[in-house]
């Protein structure tokens, strides 16, 4: 679903990557992965086909801004009513 939002998003000479892994730490330790769909600059896009986005959705998101240095994310869905939610976790409450 999200390859030709990266073609349209590469079209515009956007720099980005896909399903980029995400590391995520415990006591400085790797404990697990996530793999964010889209990360373009500093913006991480998740993209769903559902009936609508659900709040697992977000928290999703969250956590992988949670794991990295980005402090925004989108969700977009392109089910039945596309639709799309902007997500801020900033730097300052990661700890």
């Amino acid at each position: 679903m999200g390859q030709p939002v990266v073609i349209e998003l590469k079209r515009a000479e956007l720099n980005v990557l896909q399903q980029q892994n995400i590391k995520v730490y415990y006591e400085n330790q790797v404990v697990g992965n996530y793999f964010a769909d889209i990360i373009v600059d500093q913006v991480i896009l998740e993209i769903k086909s559902a009936e609508g986005l659900r709040e697992e959705n977000k928290a999703q998101l969250i956590n992988y801004l949670k794991a990295t240095d980005k402090e925004v994310g989108l969700l977009l869905n392109f089910g039945r009513t596309p639709e799309f939610k902007r997500v801020i976790f900033t730097n300052d409450r990661k700890e």
